[in-house]
C-alpha cells in the first residue's frame, strides 16, 4: 500500500506532540534534553540554531540515532527526551515519527525555528559553515 506525503504528515502528526516555543523552552530548563536542528546546513548557517542543539541533517538522523549504525552519535540514548525542530514543522514531525519508529519513547516536535526565534528563544550564531 503507498501512503501519501498528507498521511505520512498525518501519522507523524499523531505520534509525536507539538510543542510551543515556551514549552520547548520549559523542556530545555527541565534537564537532560537532546534538541536536534534537522534543517539542512545553508539554512542552519543562515540563521543559526536553539543554543545548545546539535545539528544532525533530516537526511542522517537514523544513521546516528541508531546504536548499531556506523555513525551512531551516542547523545542519542533511548531514554533521553528529544526535541527535534526544523523551518516550519513538517521534517521535524517526520523526524520525530522515525526517532519513534526506532523506539525513542519521549520525542517531541519542537516546531519552527523562526517561531522559536520570535518569541525570544536563546539562538547561537554563527555557526561554521558545513557544521
Amino acid at each position: 500500500m503507498t501512503n501519501s506525503l498528507k498521511q505520512m504528515m498525518e501519522a507523524a502528526n499523531a505520534a509525536v506532540p507539538r510543542l510551543t516555543p515556551a514549552q520547548t523552552r520549559e523542556m530545555i530548563a527541565g534537564g537532560d534534553v537532546l534538541v536536534v536542528d534537522v534543517r539542512d546546513a545553508p539554512e542552519v548557517e543562515q540563521s543559526g540554531r536553539i543554543a545548545g542543539a546539535v545539528h544532525i541533517s533530516r537526511g542522517m538522523l537514523e544513521f546516528r540515532a541508531d546504536p548499531e549504525s556506523p555513525y551512531y552519535d551516542k547523545r542519542f540514548a533511548r531514554d533521553r527526551t528529544v526535541l527535534v525542530y526544523c523551518a516550519s514543522g513538517g521534517r521535524s514531525a517526520l523526524a520525530g515519527k522515525a526517532l519513534k519508529d526506532l523506539g525513542f519513547e519521549r520525542v517531541y516536535n519542537a516546531g519552527a525555528f523562526k517561531d522559536w526565534a520570535a518569541a525570544g528563544g536563546a539562538v547561537d550564531h554563527p555557526i561554521e559553515p558545513g557544521v
